[in-house]
């Protein structure tokens, strides 16, 4: 079972600067992205119109996350000279969402997705700032309950205790998967997705009798 836990953090002034330049590198490998996908859509339909037949068109720009990937490694330091200045999880997040509305954009079209989706567009600097991250040393600090790591941006306070996560973690009970920061309302957030191990209690009534009907003719009994 997988269950989001998020705690409002309390970042330095400078931490706040690289929160926020991790969130604009996650909208430019966005609109990166999604201007690399839809020049060469043009460029295949343009081909089309020559005459120039399908297994002789420009390839497909690839649309899948791990393919936006390999292409952004290759194009990264004439693209985005700065990208160094972050988190590589923060460019690898953007792809991610992009390959995501991608996907949903053509299962709608193909039916596979109920409703009607639009195709993805660019994102401007008043969208929501956000940033995952997957890899890196991210999680809760050991020294205390009041401190969480992320990336890059390194060990920043938060308004809570994380007490009840570190206990579950310590337990053997919980294992935090990603984590994504987010400015919301006037404050930064970091919500953390955690695998967490169910735990059954024991019976209500031990040694019960339990009764299963199987139909009118037969009723049997199990202890």
């Amino acid at each position: 079972m997988v269950r989001a836990y998020r705690f409002a953090l309390d970042p330095a002034p400078q931490q706040q600067q690289m929160l926020r330049s991790h969130c604009g590198a996650q909208r430019f490998a966005y609109n990166w992205g999604l201007a690399m996908v839809k020049a060469n859509l043009g460029q295949r339909e343009a081909e089309r119109t020559y005459g120039i037949i399908e297994d002789q068109l420009t390839p497909t720009h690839p649309w899948s996350a791990y393919g936006m990937r390999k292409v952004w490694n290759r194009a990264k330091d004439s693209a985005a000279p700065w990208w160094r200045e972050n988190s590589k999880e923060a460019y690898a997040s953007g792809l991610a969402n992009l390959a995501a509305a991608l996907s949903n954009w053509s299962k709608s079209g193909t039916g596979e997705r109920a409703g009607k989706v639009r195709f993805p567009r660019f994102k401007s600097k008043k969208s929501t700032l956000s940033c995952r991250f997957t890899t890196g040393a991210f999680g809760l600090t050991e020294s205390d309950r009041r401190h969480v790591k992320l990336p890059r941006i390194g060990t920043v306070r938060t308004h809570e205790s994380t007490r009840k996560l570190a206990r579950r973690i310590e337990a053997g009970t919980a294992r935090i998967r990603s984590a994504t920061v987010a400015f919301d309302r006037g404050r930064w957030f970091v919500s953390f997705s955690v695998e967490v191990q169910r735990t059954l209690g024991p019976p209500e009534r031990p040694g019960a009798v339990v009764g299963v009907d199987l139909g009118v003719k037969h009723l049997v009994f199990r202890a």
